[in-house]
């Protein structure tokens, strides 16, 4: 049986030279000269392109998790997670409603199910007035 020796995946600026370098192949092709690929028990090479694609990300310097606001003020992220304050009020804070972006005055439905709480926004009176 013939070994092939596996490739140390490529990162950072190397990767982005290769992919560069490899522009007439196949995507597939590409991760699997970068060295995104698995080698089965059967010796069937898989390639793992989610691997291959977030390596790229990161080449690139492009943040896909955080959410910084655009004033370059900190605060805290969303964690999705609350707990009821001592005075038995639900607060949810400004990083929800920055991210869904929520303005003041925006209303909501509320439906108490048995252990949740759905709230569903309602459309501004303006917005409906501008499509009747």
């Amino acid at each position: 049986m013939n070994k092939k020796k596996k490739v140390e995946p490529l990162t950072g600026q190397e990767l982005l030279d290769k992919v560069k370098e490899l522009e007439s192949i196949s995507k597939e092709q590409k991760a699997k000269e970068c060295g995104y690929y698995t080698i089965t028990k059967n010796g069937v090479e898989r390639v793992n392109m989610m691997k291959f694609l977030n390596a790229l990300i990161d080449a690139e310097g492009i943040e896909l998790d955080s959410h910084s606001s655009s004033d370059g003020r900190g605060g805290r992220s969303a964690s999705y997670k609350i707990s009821v304050q001592q005075n038995k009020n639900l607060l949810i804070g400004s990083a929800y409603t920055k991210q869904m972006g929520l303005e003041p005055g925006d209303e909501f439905k509320i439906t108490l199910g048995r252990k949740h709480i759905r709230l569903q926004q309602l459309e501004r009176e303006d917005d409906t007035e501008a499509t009747a």
